[in-house]
């Protein structure tokens, strides 16, 4: 099953958003620090409402710590970026990859993006529009990555 992974959130109610999210789908969530906030943040419980008990979390001090929990599982490390190679619709998913996805800010760093094996994008049809909330970039990729992989039936 997918997992996903955010590398420095900064807003607590995106990652609020996310957890909940993964919770509903029984996705395992890595928080990758620095966070811009801390993990008792009320507006981050909030935003996940009562679904916390529910969320598969991980929280890795450094994406050194993440890497060797990654180098045990296996999988492919997906990053999600505006200057991503492939179209996130177009590119076919596996049950073990990984969804990289970077701060609110600055998305992910050059040095993580280094380490993917592919890079993908969202397309948008309005180019005045930068990116998407983080949030909706990650319901976006995981609910394609669910349907490729027969999880939504």
């Amino acid at each position: 099953m997918p997992q996903v992974v955010l590398v420095n959130p900064l807003i607590p109610p995106n990652t609020g958003n996310i957890a909940r999210t993964c919770a509903a789908t029984g996705t395992e969530l890595h928080l990758v620090g620095p966070l811009g906030f801390e993990i008792s943040d009320r507006y981050l419980k909030r935003a996940g409402l009562d679904y916390w008990p529910h969320v598969k979390l991980h929280y890795h001090e450094s994406l050194e710590a993440l890497k060797i929990l990654h180098q045990q599982r296996g999988g492919r490390w997906l990053g999600f970026s505006v200057r991503g190679s492939y179209n996130y619709a177009k590119f076919q998913f596996q049950a073990d990859d990984w969804l990289l996805f970077g701060s609110e800010t600055t998305g992910l760093p050059p040095e993580v993006i280094k380490t993917c094996d592919s890079t993908l994008y969202i397309p948008m049809s309005q180019s005045q529009v930068r990116s998407l909330n983080l949030s909706v970039s990650v319901a976006v990729g995981l609910f394609e990555a669910y349907r490729q992989l027969g999880y939504l039936e």
